[in-house]
């Protein structure tokens, strides 16, 4: 039921006997939720759904007969006390994670009203998908495809036409399944013009549905152009989804509430679309033909020319559509004809567009105008010459799965004898995955000299090429290697590794094949990389596809996050030249002696430089239906607890201490009670590299009373990691009291700088108010790699039992927390508190980003065994 809309329910049973003819009444109850250990007169009662006065199952002993018979409830406008319908929407909404019913005689003192049911109610459930937030909503400024969304008012997308097309794409909350309908949906538009004083036209506002009349589905596009527009007025429009249903003859509509104000400026003498050429390799798509040429990384040449309308263009504005506006670049060094040369760089492969603005001077200050586009497609990059998924468990070989390429490389263990080099069943893809397990096994420090190695180079150093992996670091005392491309001596074309001296990891290249080396080298931009959890590294080498060595590049990133700017080799070290290691690739240890303590799982080389977006979407692991690999790193069961701890259930967590007087654990009933005054649990953490994609769960169940005695405003903890200075929470789930009898729930993150100083925040809350008495499924997701409005990446989600909560706000700094993990207590405003009222369940945390249908799989209701 997760994003339905229930319009009605019905719960029946079928009654098989009556203690005698009347008819009696029987309630059906709402309850809390039971267990094995559940003994009658049962849970406790929390809300009547409905009663029934009847009777049933003595069949022909009764006159009239009373045959076997369905009791069936439902709502009855006449009786405001009978919830089911408002009670099993809450349910689907993700307010509780399980609906308990009770059927009950009203007078149980009484055995006339006894009665007996068959083991098959049933609950019949009315609904429709709710609507969900527009995408690709704003302004289509001129006589393209592209619409533009600035949401500052200061820096408005310019239409020169004085009808420019509004667009949304309309969305339900999730994706209909193939045997539903895919919804009857309209888009509804809310635009105001700025007066001259300085207010908006709120008396009244334009508004519009696209359709007017009759409907759209899922995903389609809704466009309409805006009437009548005022030459040099300021505009800003906003947009919805409603969807529709007609139930017992009645219509209803619900809406899922407006995304942004996005602003735009008419000017009639703005700059017309300028003129793009392409001189290649890319051509532009036409209706009938769009041909893919070039690749990610290979740059484009475009020439730009003034509309012949304009006679006083002095720059352009260009980027890419896969950019932000903060990446647009500014070309002002003009040709006597107004014209320009561009040359763009795609970095994904696809259907691309490029867009351009032109800009002239007014009143000393630069006026852009309507941006011109031009489409082209990209073909797909070269496909890695090399892919280790360490998915064996058994023997010495690790196969070479790549595609690219004539030759296989595969990968021999080293020291399996001595259990220095063997497999984990910690594997980065999740269950039944495997990676590389390299010296854990071996105490002795002198013997762990583990590692694995190719019989011939997969790659050509000299060449550009890519290296990445997923590594888990177990000891950081010395520098340890992931991957190595040996010389004749003691130098590497490339090491991928981390520095025990620098405390960063590094990506470096030998400047030649030397027995006394120099090398350059791309460091992390953060010290200290936390221990025991799962990182993507990731090193690039460019040659600029040409024979020049000056312009050759080296760059590192983490967790699909650049390292700083790339590194000119030539410029750091005028000895530079390319070369190319001849030797066999080493992975888990180098020809200097340096080798690997931890899990190494999905190494991939590739012949070319990639790009970002490329190694943001190799960070993603995605599968065949494009959902994102997440391993489970750490799980906690109320029902393990025992002498005071709670075990984890994963080899990568340790055991959570149950702390304070306040904290009483029951395994019988699988839960941990906290007071809100001084118990939790907690850990030393992190498990997992926050820099990165994740995402957390717990199941917790509020006390309704002693959240009332709380003042508006308090914040109760239920499960987070604290920041290096132990000031704030690096990620929280939390719950907060906005007023009497009303909580939401919310999922945040927060960087801190060295001193403790908050410099980044971002927060999800709840729709609704959060339900009390009742065990509830939270869940934070953070994508590392999902691009965010305003630049840069990284992106927050909340989910109740599955139900995506629909605000999904950037955080886009390289947080990392440390020390304290705790449930029922956390760290907020420089204060350590905010204890919880109420009980925890289980707490789960993955290394990867799930989409909601991972959610609903593998998070909601009993865990899945992982």
């Amino acid at each position: 039921m997760v994003g339905k809309y229930v319009i009605d329910a019905t719960f029946r049973a079928y009654e098989t006997w009556s203690f005698s003819c009347s008819a009696h009444w029987v309630d059906l109850w709402r309850t809390n939720n039971i267990s094995s250990a559940t003994r009658w007169p049962g849970p406790t009662q929390l809300d009547l759904m409905g009663d029934r006065q009847v009777s049933a199952g003595r069949g022909d002993h009764c006159s009239p007969a009373q045959p076997d018979k369905w009791i069936e409830f439902n709502d009855s406008a006449s009786e405001t006390d009978e919830n089911l319908t408002k009670t099993v929407r809450s349910f689907a909404d993700g307010n509780f994670s399980r609906l308990t019913l009770m059927l009950r005689a009203k007078d149980e003192g009484n055995a006339d009203a006894w009665k007996r049911f068959k083991e098959n109610a049933e609950l019949k459930v009315v609904y429709v998908i709710k609507p969900g937030a527009v995408t690709d909503d704003g302004v289509i400024p001129g006589n393209g495809t592209v619409q533009g969304c600035s949401t500052t008012d200061s820096k408005p997308v310019v239409a020169t036409r004085s009808d420019p097309m509004m667009q949304a794409r309309a969305q339900t909350a999730v994706q209909p399944a193939n045997d539903e309908e895919r919804g009857s949906l309209r888009v509804h538009y809310w635009i105001e013009r700025k007066l001259p004083g300085g207010t908006w036209t709120t008396d009244p506002p334009v508004q519009f549905n696209v359709p007017s009349t009759g409907y759209i589905v899922d995903d389609a596009l809704a466009k309409q152009r805006l009437a009548n527009g005022v030459d040099g007025a300021l505009y800003r429009v906003r947009s919805l989804v409603q969807t529709f249903w007609t139930y017992e003859g009645v219509t209803t509509a619900i809406s899922s509430g407006y995304k942004r104000w996005c602003y735009f400026k008419i000017d009639a003498t703005a700059p017309k679309e300028p003129q793009i050429t392409s001189n290649g390799p890319y051509t532009q798509c036409t209706a009938d033909l769009c041909e893919a040429m070039g690749g990610p990384g290979e740059r484009g040449s475009f020439t730009i020319k003034p509309n012949a309308a304009d006679k006083d263009i002095s720059s352009y504005r260009w980027r890419l559509l896969t950019q932000s506006a903060n990446d647009t670049t500014i070309e002002s060094q003009l040709a006597a004809d107004g014209s320009v040369t561009i040359k763009p760089v795609p970095t994904t492969a696809g259907t691309q567009v490029l867009i351009v603005e032109a800009v002239d001077v007014v009143n000393s200050l630069p006026r852009t105008g309507t941006p011109a586009e031009f489409h082209f497609k990209v073909k797909p990059g070269a496909n890695a010459v090399g892919r280790w998924h360490f998915g064996e468990a058994t023997g010495t070989k690790a196969a070479d799965t790549a595609t690219e390429g004539p030759t296989r490389h595969e990968l021999t263990l080293h020291q399996q004898a001595g259990t220095a080099a063997t497999w984990s069943e910690r594997g980065r893809r999740g269950i039944g995955d495997h990676s590389l397990r390299l010296n854990e096994d071996v105490t002795d420090p002198a013997k762990q000299l583990g590692y694995a190695s190719t019989k011939e180079p997969p790659i050509n150093t000299k060449d550009s090429f890519t290296v990445s992996a997923w590594v888990l670091l177990k000891d950081g005392a010395k520098t340890r290697v992931v991957a190595s491309a040996p010389g004749t001596s003691t130098s590497a074309a490339f090491n991928l590794f981390y520095s025990a001296s620098a405390k960063k990891w590094v990506f470096n290249k030998a400047v030649a094949d030397s027995p006394t080396p120099a090398y350059v080298s791309a460091l992390a931009e953060a010290p200290n990389p936390p221990l025991n959890v799962w990182t993507h590294l990731t090193g690039v080498f460019d040659t600029k596809n040409d024979a020049d060595k000056s312009n050759d590049t080296i760059r590192l990133l983490v967790n699909g996050r650049p390292q700083g700017a790339p590194i000119t080799l030539a410029t750091a070290n005028a000895a530079y030249t390319p070369w190319t290691s001849a030797a066999g690739m080493t992975v888990g240890g180098s020809k200097a002696g340096e080798y690997f303590l931890g899990g190494i799982d999905e190494l991939a080389v590739w012949q070319r430089a990639l790009s970002e977006d490329e190694v943001r979407l190799e960070n993603r692991l995605q599968d065949a239906d494009a959902a994102p690999a997440a391993e489970l790193v750490a799980y906690w069961d109320a029902a393990d607890a025992a002498a005071g701890k709670i075990t984890g259930r994963t080899p990568y967590a340790p055991a959570m201490s149950i702390q304070g007087s306040g904290a009483t654990a029951d395994p019988a009933q699988g839960e941990v009670r906290l007071d809100g005054t001084s118990g939790y649990l907690s850990t030393t953490g992190p498990v997992i590299d926050e820099t990165g994609s994740f995402t957390v769960t717990a199941s917790v169940r509020l006390d309704r009373a002693k959240f009332a005695a709380l003042p508006v405003g308090a914040k109760a903890h239920v499960f987070g990691q604290a920041t290096p200075d132990g000031k704030e929470s690096s990620w929280a789930l939390w719950v907060e009291k906005v007023a009497e009898g009303g909580f939401l729930w919310h999922f945040s993150r927060t960087a801190t700088d060295a001193v403790g100083t908050v410099v980044a925040t971002a927060s999800v809350p709840s729709m609704e108010s959060a339900e009390m008495d009742v065990p509830v499924q939270v869940t934070g997701v953070f994508d590392a790699t999902e691009k965010a409005d305003s630049g840069g990446y990284g992106v927050a989600r909340l989910y109740l039992e599955g139900a995506d909560q629909q605000v999904s706000p950037t955080f886009t700094s390289a947080q990392q927390g440390r020390g304290d993990l705790a449930a029922g207590r956390g760290r907020a405003s420089g204060t350590t508190g905010h204890y919880l009222p109420g009980a925890l369940t289980e707490m789960r945390i993955w290394a990867g980003a799930m989409t909601a249908n991972q959610i609903a799989d593998r998070v909601v209701g009993a865990p899945v065994a992982e």
